[in-house]
């Protein structure tokens, strides 16, 4: 690998903030490693907020990435809901930011048009692709395999990783299929 970027995904949450790590070389796109970072429910919210902070700090420690991107949190019809999930979405930038990445950041929608081909793509969809694109990856935590989707999209962003076959994936939704379809779909692009 000449030019590889390690890039840090990042998709916040109180409760899970899932992370991935990939190595993007030219179009080349390697998953490195992930996990989910999961605070005591029954800690105060201060304690949780810092247990999401030093895991997102021990993750980069641990595969040290030149770049990191989060995830845009919705608006929620629940304030304080939102509020609260704001603070955790604080807390994944200001980690990567302390260690002096770059940080991007990514709307929902973006991320599953990226890897998906549509911003209406529902979790079973990311995970499928994910598990095409890094098949390592394959198995993914719901939090997880999104954080991976967040790093694939800033690859993309990046300009360097554009490949057609992942933006042109199949558009329609797979729920009540065998995942066949997009098996086959996928296949014909020349993507096992």
């Amino acid at each position: 690998m000449t030019n590889a970027i390690r890039i840090l995904g990042l998709d916040p949450g109180l409760r899970r903030t899932g992370w991935g790590v990939i190595i993007m070389d030219g179009s080349r796109l390697t998953h490195v490693a992930h996990g989910v970072i999961a605070p005591d429910e029954t800690a105060p919210f201060a304690t949780r907020l810092l247990t999401l902070f030093e895991g997102i700090e021990a993750v980069i420690a641990a595969h040290a990435p030149h770049e990191a991107a989060v995830e845009e949190t919705f608006l929620n019809t629940n304030a304080q809901s939102s509020l609260k999930l704001g603070h955790a979405r604080a807390a994944a930038l200001i980690a990567p930011a302390r260690a002096g990445l770059p940080v991007a950041e990514y709307a929902s929608r973006h991320v599953k048009k990226a890897v998906v081909g549509t911003g209406a793509a529902d979790k079973d969809q990311i995970g499928f692709m994910i598990a095409r694109i890094l098949p390592t990856a394959a198995g993914a935590v719901a939090d997880a395999a999104d954080a991976l989707a967040v790093a694939i999209a800033h690859a993309h962003a990046r300009g360097r990783a554009a490949d057609p076959i992942i933006t042109r994936a199949p558009v329609r939704s797979r729920k009540g299929s065998s995942g066949a379809a997009w098996a086959a779909a996928l296949a014909a692009k020349g993507i096992q």
